[in-house]
């Protein structure tokens, strides 16, 4: 079967094994151009191999990701997020000591062909500082402009690390598990912030946080044992006995259940 021209992602049955053991089992997944997509699972379900396999920290054993079309199963997160994915952890990656406005120049820099030669002083690339101010204050960072980094409350630190995230203006986007460890008040306004800087992207999220999943998602993938259960609206997926018995019911059919 051909990709549709609108599908941003394939996953076509792909396999991962450690060993003898099969972590992920043949998962097919067609994500189109824009959608905002939630993948759900029991702990040990397959999610974060999901993300490594699609990002390129792993390999598959076998299998497809295609990329608007393209292979990328098999090459190296550098060469895939050079085509347009780019990825956020579950641990907060930025430059601890650098500023707000230096970490996310970082990732402005390659995006616009500076790449590792500089041969002007960085003051004067006009064309990457005025994209870092508008990124600054698209992640309502303005104010904390030149703090260093590791001096941000945990929130701004994960809301930093979105901007880097896009900044290097990739079309697709992963985030693991953007709200662990936030507030429920910190909570409702990252969702806001990830809805804003991600408008026109194409965005999946890992996410226990089964209020973060029902606010944001216009489809979820529910994962278990290597696999994918359901892949549907969240409507549908709330009322899917298969799903509900997986959760053992609680957190799905009532997604408030699962807020911090």
């Amino acid at each position: 079967m051909s990709q549709s021209p609108s599908c941003a992602l394939e996953l076509k049955d792909l396999r991962k094994r450690f060993g003898k053991t099969e972590i992920i089992r043949g998962v097919h997944l067609a994500v189109n151009a824009g959608e905002r997509i939630g993948i759900i699972g029991p702990n040990g379900a397959g999610k974060s191999t999901l993300f490594n396999l699609i990002s390129g920290r792993f390999a598959p054993s076998s299998g497809e990701v295609l990329l608007h079309g393209q292979r990328i199963d098999g090459k190296r997160p550098f060469e895939i997020n050079r085509l347009g994915l780019s990825r956020s952890f579950q641990v907060t990656n930025i430059f601890g000591k650098l500023s707000v406005f230096e970490n996310l120049r970082c990732g402005v820099l390659w995006s616009l062909g500076y790449k590792y030669t500089f041969l002007k002083f960085l003051a004067d690339l006009d064309d990457a500082n005025e994209r870092t101010e508008q990124l600054m204050q698209m992640i309502r960072l303005g104010k904390k402009r030149d703090v260093p980094a590791m001096n941000l409350t945990y929130a701004e630190q994960r809301a930093l690390e979105i901007g880097i995230t896009i900044a290097g203006g990739a079309n697709v986007i992963l985030l693991d598990e953007p709200t662990a460890g936030m507030s429920r008040s910190e909570t409702g306004r990252f969702i806001e912030l990830i809805k804003e800087v991600t408008v026109g992207k194409t965005l999946l999220t890992v996410e226990h946080d089964m209020g973060v999943v029902f606010g944001l998602a216009d489809k979820i993938a529910v994962v278990v044992y290597g696999e994918v259960l359901a892949f549907d609206t969240p409507e549908a997926v709330r009322a899917n006995p298969r799903v509900q018995e997986a959760y053992l019911g609680s957190s799905v059919a009532d997604p408030q259940a699962g807020r911090h």
